[in-house]
């Protein structure tokens, strides 16, 4: 499980044949085979530790649900180690299951902060809640608004320095995790 506050933007190295690279500084100090690690919001296992990069390898579901897939060399992605017993859960709670990708459609300037607006197919918005948390590659972000296709998040100026976020391009996918919560209470529901 993770928090959704992103500790460092890596830079992945290598993308190919299933095996991922991911070169980093503050998450190699204490990295460990088998590690959980947050990359771009998808929970992927430590498999090789490099002089200055991390090393996992990507399963097809994956690359299927995931933009991991178009991680070319040099794309930056962000990290988060998963949580210990110390950790502050200063986000909200992640499992690192990434559910679908959504298309970034506007990114428009609000005093300090930069309202970005996501294309996301219907079916995903059911879970998705104004006010409630959302994971988009990994961080946790809150919903200031929604619509029948797509909904919007603010993104503040620590965010804007601290992700790659801002960085993407009108149309990029971005990874996508609802609310856990609100996935667990419409399972529930449906079953009456």
């Amino acid at each position: 499980m993770f928090t959704g506050i992103i500790e460092e933007i890596g830079l992945v190295t290598k993308n190919q044949s299933g095996e991922l690279k991911v070169s980093c500084m503050k998450l190699l100090s204490d990295a460990q085979y088998g590690d959980s690690i947050a990359v771009n919001g998808v929970d992927l296992t430590i498999s090789g530790i490099y002089d200055n990069e991390l090393g996992f390898n990507v399963m097809p579901e994956t690359f299927r649900k995931s933009n991991l897939l178009d991680a070319i060399k040099g794309t930056k992605v962000n990290l988060e180690r998963s949580l210990t017993l110390q950790t502050k859960l200063s986000g909200h709670i992640v499992r690192g299951v990434v559910e679908t990708t959504c298309q970034l459609i506007s990114l428009e300037d609000e005093n300090n902060a930069i309202i970005a607006t996501y294309e996301v197919d219907p079916i995903f918005l059911k879970y998705i809640l104004i006010k409630g948390p959302v994971t988009l590659d990994g961080a946790s972000l809150t919903i200031i608004s929604k619509n029948e296709n797509s909904f919007a998040v603010s993104l503040v100026e620590w965010t804007q320095q601290n992700t790659n976020l801002i960085e993407s391009k009108i149309g990029k996918l971005v990874n996508l995790e609802t609310d856990i919560f609100a996935r667990y209470i419409d399972q529930l529901i449906d079953r009456e």
